[in-house]
């Protein structure tokens, strides 16, 4: 990776650990087992973080590889894939530019991530790309807001500060229509509200399997 491509926001990353592991505690740990539970074979995981998705992967797995673009994250991503339950391989890597294969993955990951890639078509397509036909990508991500209200206020927050405060991430995109856009076919799509914080409000999140034709 070139460094115009390497990310660093050591003061977010901090942050965002702390925010991840509370939202683990009010139920994103259960979201995690639920979106890993039944993977198996070779899995790529972009976005992975510090990591907290590596405890929940079944014995199914034979391999992760785990890529993480910020540098503090990864750190703590190589320290949680040594005490995984299965083989996990941490990397700096971009979801826009997968260093893969062609169809050379059972299932991709995309945990809370896609909300925050600078291209998410282009990631999407590259998920395409390295997975095999007949596998599956994985997601578990926050989304637009259906009221047309709340969907202007993540438009205008999107458009103005919060990208810049919040490592890039997005609150309004329409995360379940870009996959669908991509060519993968949703099996299952559960969308939910969920609060990851106590005085933070309720958002729409999406949770399901999605198949590589």
């Amino acid at each position: 990776m070139s460094p115009s491509e390497e990310v660093n926001h050591p003061f977010f990353a901090r942050v965002y650990m702390r925010l991840a592991q509370g939202a683990d505690a009010r139920g994103g740990a259960e979201h995690r087992r639920e979106l890993l539970a039944g993977a198996s074979g070779r899995v790529l995981e972009i976005g992975a973080g510090a990591g907290a998705n590596f405890a929940h992967y079944p014995a199914t797995v034979v391999e992760v590889l785990a890529l993480e673009p910020e540098r503090h994250l990864r750190e703590h991503a190589l320290r949680a894939a040594a005490a995984a339950p299965v083989a996990v391989s941490v990397r700096e890597g971009n979801a826009s530019r997968l260093p893969l294969e062609d169809a050379s993955v059972d299932v991709g990951v995309a945990s809370l991530v896609l909300c925050t890639v600078p291209d998410q078509p282009r990631a999407l397509a590259e998920l395409f790309r390295v997975i095999r036909p007949g596998g599956e990508l994985r997601f578990y991500e926050h989304v637009r807001a259906r009221k047309s209200g709340e969907a202007r206020v993540q438009d205008i927050a999107d458009a103005t500060f919060w990208p810049r405060i919040a490592g890039g991430c997005h609150l309004g995109r329409d995360t379940g229509a870009a996959i669908a856009a991509a060519g993968f076919e949703l099996e299952s799509c559960r969308r939910f509200a969920f609060a990851p914080a106590k005085h933070v409000p309720p958002a729409a999140h999406i949770l399901g399997v999605a198949r590589r034709r």
